[in-house]
């Protein structure tokens, strides 16, 4: 910039002062000086009084140098923002704006909703380390007017006291922004309300790329859904730029063929002309010959036969030349049709790009239906598991009442035995004993049975659980509106699991109260045998007058044996029975393990690949700090030098004004004086 137009700036900025009645401030007119020839107006940490900020922003209305503005650390004041930020409204030159520091508050952020309503070229706008989020009404007006701007693209937001009333505005607003990328809140107090009420705003807004949020006490889960959500929109808009280029790319080579056709149409038509030239003459010629030959007719009749002859070759000559003008016609209208035929397979080509891309959205949306259809599926089969286990327990239920049963009416009869013969009695003892040690056998073998299927369904359980947040996990990955889907599902999980853990610890205190009733009936079958034997002492002294009834009791004891050996034999085809049923239920659970253990296969599969993307995401993240260190180390040495360079240039000034005075002071005026 030449030095009268930054002459002009500085004489324009005090021209404002004197207006305004205030003097102008000399650090902002060496501000302005040093600005000579640069986009860049750098007025960090000086203190800008309300005159200067009025005259500052008279001034930026029409300025076309500028493009970034640096005001960090001013302390403005509230009528002093709002004069600068109101020249601003106007300006259509300043891609970056830095208000960092200046204590901005409910009028400051009124005028800067205002300011991204009218502004249309403010890319970049940074209010760190202000209170614009202390009070709602101005912030909301705030966020109405970014809601309203279509150009900006970075917001820096950090440490403004943002809550969850303030972050619920914000979300509004970028549900109707559509130029946002990058949005900077950390260090505010947003919660968990806040962070929900942002993750909500994700599913309409698609331009958002990058949202920071550390230190503003949101959960852990909420922010791994907003990192999801970002790399979705990421996704998303890479996906769009790749189809824009490849639809440009299709444009141009649409227009390439256009240009061919173009070309070949005008080379056939440039033939077509040659030879329609190339007819002329030779009919011009063949008029004159038979103009000849109308002569030598009349002049030699003697020679007619041979000119008849040299006229029907003409005329043949003329038919081949027609014939070559029907078929150059007929490559016209081939020419034509095939280039119609190419306008119409570029038509269809693009179509078919557009229904290609449909149809990647529909697979994608299958998938999803798939997915969500395969946890249905999984969570019926766990349904059936649970159900089969049901009746399996009320089989065994059924099994034992009846052995309790079978039981009861052994004792009676053998009490009835021992009544009546001491020997039948110790006899029915023996088998009475013989039962009962088979049955704590079978109850035991059943105890130990039914607590590895229990262990073996809680493995399974939690196996499915597993396989679940793999799918669930799968899932956020395709789309990101099943998060809140997922966050559901998993609420709902834990409480289907809880109330399963309830359901068995009830299930095993249902067992164990069985078992000690069990035992209370085992003891008390002992008591009722020691009562038995007292009464066998009795029974001895009535001996003799049973004595007559013994082949009686002979003959009811083989009957009792017999109906002991058909129920032995039913109580051994019931316990078959349910070994085989058992047998196939264990068949059908390790199908279902071959079948969970290719699940877990393929989930291995995809944890490799979210491993080998973490890394490599890592890897790009410690690449890119690497970046902005050395860059940050070279902007630190940069300035270190700049900084140097102004010291040494205001000592070299100073040393220039003493050495200049001193030689003003030494110098003698008078024997400078011309002699007469």
């Amino acid at each position: 910039m030449p030095a009268t137009e930054m002459d002009d700036i500085r004489r324009s900025y005090a021209r404002l002062c004197k207006e305004s009645g205030a003097e102008p401030q000399e650090s902002i007119l060496q501000h302005l000086e040093e600005a000579t020839g640069r986009s860049r107006l750098d007025f960090a940490t000086q203190s800008l009084s309300v005159d200067t900020c009025g005259a500052l922003g008279k001034l930026l209305q029409d300025e076309l140098q500028f493009t970034e503005i640096m005001l960090s650390d001013c302390m403005l004041s509230e009528e002093g923002a709002k004069l600068l930020l109101h020249g601003l409204c106007s300006n259509t030159v300043v891609k970056s704006l830095d208000l960092k520091g200046n204590n901005l508050r409910a009028l400051g952020a009124e005028t800067l909703g205002k300011l991204l309503r009218q502004n249309k070229s403010i890319r970049s706008l940074t209010l760190e380390w202000n209170n614009l989020g202390i009070w709602e009404e101005s912030f909301a007006l705030f966020c109405e007017g970014l809601s309203a701007n279509c150009h900006l693209q970075c917001l820096d937001l950090r440490n403004n006291q943002i809550n969850h009333q303030g972050a619920g505005e914000l979300a509004l607003a970028l549900k109707g922004n559509s130029s946002l990328q990058e949005l900077d809140l950390r260090w505010n107090n947003i919660g968990l309300l806040g962070g929900r009420a942002l993750l909500n705003c994700l599913h309409s807004n698609r331009t958002l790329r990058q949202l920071e949020l550390a230190g503003n006490n949101v959960p852990s889960d909420i922010l791994k859904a907003l990192d999801q959500a970002m790399e979705h929109n990421q996704e998303r808009q890479n996906i769009l730029c790749k189809s824009r280029n490849r639809t440009q790319v299709l444009s141009k080579e649409v227009l390439c063929l256009k240009e061919e056709k173009a070309k070949q149409f005008l080379d056939l038509m440039d033939t077509i002309d040659k030879q329609r030239e190339e007819i002329t003459r030779s009919s011009r010629v063949s008029a004159t010959r038979v103009g000849q030959l109308q002569e030598a007719l009349t002049e030699r009749h003697s020679v007619m036969n041979s000119l008849k002859a040299k006229l029907q070759m003409t005329e043949a000559a003329l038919a081949l030349s027609e014939q070559k003008v029907c078929n150059l016609g007929e490559l016209l209208s081939t020419a034509k049709q095939e280039q119609a035929k190419q306008a119409d397979s570029q038509a269809k080509e693009l179509q078919q790009h557009k229904k290609n891309s449909a149809d990647r959205e529909a697979k994608l949306q299958r998938e999803l239906s798939a997915a969500s259809e395969k946890n249905f599926l999984l969570r019926s089969q766990v349904e059936e598991l649970e159900r089969k286990c049901k009746t399996q327990q009320e089989q065994l239920f059924q099994v034992k009442e009846d052995l309790t049963h079978t039981t009861a009416e052994m004792k009676l009869r053998a009490v009835q035995a021992e009544e009546r013969l001491e020997m039948e009695k110790r006899r029915f003892k023996q088998v009475l004993e013989d039962a009962e040690s088979l049955r704590l056998k079978e109850v035991n073998h059943m105890t130990h049975h039914m607590e590895t299927s229990e262990q073996a369904l809680q493995e399974r359980i939690q196996r499915l659980e597993a396989v679940r947040i793999g799918l669930e996990e799968e899932l956020s990955r395709v789309k990101s509106a099943a998060l809140v889907e997922r966050g559901q599902v998993e609420e709902e999980l834990i409480k289907a699991k809880n109330q399963a853990r309830l359901e068995e610890q009830q299930r095993l205190e249902h067992l164990e109260k069985k078992l000690q009733l069990m035992m209370q009936s085992r003891d008390e079958a002992q008591n009722y045998c020691l009562q038995q034997k007292q009464a066998v002492a009795g029974a001895q002294a009535k001996e003799s007058q049973l004595s007559l009834q013994v082949e009686g009791l002979k003959r009811r004891t083989e009957e009792l044996q017999q109906e002991l050996s058909g129920k032995e034999q039913e109580k051994v085809a019931e316990v078959n029975k349910v070994r085989v049923e058992l047998q196939e239920q264990i068949g059908h659970l390790e199908a279902e393990r071959t079948a969970q253990e290719g699940m877990r296969e393929k989930i291995a599969a995809l944890e490799r690949q979210l491993k080998v993307l973490s890394s490599n995401h890592r890897e790009t993240l410690l690449d890119k700090e690497g970046e902005i260190s050395s860059l940050l180390e070279k902007l630190r040495v940069r300035e270190v030098e700049i900084s140097r360079m102004r010291e040494e240039e205001a000592q070299r000034a100073s040393f220039l004004q003493n050495a200049i005075m001193a030689y003003v002071q030494g110098s003698p005026l008078g024997s400078f004086s011309p002699k007469k």
